[in-house]
């Protein structure tokens, strides 16, 4: 192998419906708008009457003005419950549960606002321009990617350098070549750069952002061999990996080895999103391992490949014309700014050693890139382009996606990247696949998969003399940190009687209910909740209340 292009879901029914699960930002406390009749004063009394016929309890944050009061449940009452008997009262225009608003991330690395001074740059374009324009911005306001983790499969990286320092999740050696150094050493240049546009250190004051905030990295220095390159796909994996990073491939039609398919099928199976990077070539051939993971003819199928193929746009949203294009194509992101013009590519990280790349080579032949610039008084940076600068950025989105929603299939995941990205031509074309990738839009998509079942209890009183008891249920749905749960939508309630078989009672939304029972019997209660995603609690093993009757 060779590094592709280096510059690269009976009875009477009593009280309250069932609610949504209060997301993580809600206070607990519920905000109640009454109808505006009269003033202040009349808005007053008729907050206190609302207030005492509800039984709640008034808190701070009430505001006349527009008919606003704020209030909280009694102790051991169900917040749920209280909105129910608010929204009854004609008097309430509204009632919501009451959210805490989060500041919006503003990293301070330098490269996101200073200005790019470069002679063919468009006006007023930021040194680090993409992450705003791929909506990293906004994606950086849903997670910041802790505990994500991208494994790099490259030349290694300057694990000295301010941006890539501490942000080592794990490492492997892979390169058999003599001389070269451990991972955190990069003789090449390409590794540094690459690991940087995934996952450089934001938010210190430093250099520049990476696409995946806080996100770790896991380093597989690789002599790209067949085999050393499968051994780092099953290391990754091993090591926790959310996505792979392959900005490296083959050139021209081949059968790639068992050996590498073999082991994309070992992460696949394990739900890590695989990255390559297309040919840094105008071919519609990209070689493996980016032919593995989209497959000719299967790039205009959202649903079909076990992983993306990313080829490289520039600023003005087309395909460069160094990048490969065709049906393996499954996405696109900024691999540079202008060809001609401007910058040489994108700022990335460099080593402080002297690279390969800057030295160039005959085999294969490779003038030297003058690439490497001063930023900030720091001359460990370079400008590079290439489908390889384009592959790190989309295998940091899937690995946010991944750690943000654990719930999710690859195949969704996957899915979720191709469908929220910028189409310029409205549908998949043969140059950018399905579009420029949004990052805000696909965290934005994946936050709002609810695929988590949720929970329910039935309490019932134990002895009765009566002919009907009361069921109260309770319903919970929670998600991952950061995913909206979609909230209980109704229960499904079965009966046992005498010992016999469960059978369902009736389907309902209400949290408490009367039901009939007959004198000298048993009954065993079972409850399921279903969301509004239409997840189904798995039927309960044993039951959750029994009642027993007398004659």
């Amino acid at each position: 192998m060779r590094v592709v292009a280096f510059p690269l879901a009976l009875l009477a029914l009593l009280a309250t419906a069932v609610p949504s699960a209060p997301a993580a930002t809600t206070t607990g406390r519920l905000l109640v708008s009454l109808e505006r009749d009269g003033g202040v004063h009349a808005h007053a009394a008729a907050a206190q009457a609302v207030i005492a016929r509800a039984g709640a309890r008034s808190s701070r944050g009430a505001v006349p003005q527009i008919g606003l009061v704020v209030v909280h449940a009694a102790p051991g009452e169900s917040l749920h419950a209280l909105a129910g008997r608010l929204r009854d009262d004609p008097r309430v225009r509204s009632v919501s549960a009451e959210r805490r608003a989060t500041l919006r991330l503003t990293p301070n690395d330098p490269a996101l606002t200073a200005a790019e001074t470069a002679p063919g740059a468009p006006p007023n374009t930021p040194v680090e321009w993409w992450p705003q324009r791929e909506g990293f911005t906004t994606a950086w306001d849903i997670t910041t990617g802790t505990g994500a983790k991208v494994a790099v499969i490259d030349t290694g990286l300057d694990g000295t350098h301010p941006d890539l320092a501490g942000k080592i999740a794990g490492q492997e050696d892979l390169d058999d070549q003599p001389g070269d150094g451990p991972p955190t050493t990069d003789e090449v240049g390409h590794g540094t750069h690459v690991s940087s546009i995934a996952c450089a250190a934001a938010g210190n004051g430093v250099g520049m952002a990476g696409a995946g905030y806080n996100c770790g990295l896991i380093v597989e220095k690789s002599d790209l061999t067949d085999a050393s390159v499968a051994r780092a796909i099953v290391s990754a994996t091993d090591q926790g990996a959310d996505a792979v990073n392959m900005s490296f491939g083959t050139d021209g039609r081949s059968s790639p080895p068992q050996s590498l398919v073999d082991a994309i099928d070992y992460a696949y199976d394990h739900r890590v999103v695989l990255v390559a990077a297309a040919a840094d070539d105008d071919v519609d051939e990209q070689g493996d391992p980016a032919n593995v993971l989209q497959p000719t003819g299967t790039g205009p199928d959202v649903s079909a490949g076990r992983g993306l193929t990313v080829t490289a746009a520039t600023y003005d949203d087309r395909r460069a014309s160094y990048a490969g294009h065709g049906s393996q194509i499954s996405i696109a992101a900024y691999g540079t700014v202008n060809e001609r013009t401007g910058p040489g590519g994108l700022l990335g990280a460099f080593p402080g050693n002297s690279t390969e790349v800057e030295r160039g080579s005959l085999v294969p032949p490779s003038p030297p890139c003058n690439c490497r610039t001063t930023f900030q008084g720091d001359d460990r940076y370079a400008y590079l382009q290439g489908t390889s600068m384009a592959a790190p950025q989309v295998a940091a989105t899937g690995a946010l996606l991944r750690h943000l929603n654990p719930d999710l299939p690859l195949q969704r995941i996957l899915r979720i990247i191709k469908e929220s990205a910028r189409r310029p031509a409205g549908a998949w074309t043969t140059d950018l696949g399905w579009g420029i990738i949004d990052a805000g839009a696909a965290l934005a998509a994946a936050r709002q998969v609810d695929l988590r079942a949720p929970t329910s209890t039935v309490s019932a009183p134990a002895r009765t003399r009566g002919r009907t008891i009361t069921l109260r249920l309770h319903g919970s749905d929670t998600a991952p940190a950061g995913v909206v749960a979609s909230g209980v939508a109704k229960f499904r309630v079965y009966r046992s009687l005498n010992g016999g078989k469960p059978a369902k009672l009736l389907v309902t939304r209400r949290t408490r209910l009367k039901v009939r029972v007959r004198r000298g019997a048993r009954y065993a209660f079972y409850v399921q909740a279903v969301d509004r995603a239409g997840n189904v609690q798995p039927f309960p093993a044993k039951p959750g209340a029994r009642t027993r009757t007398t004659r």
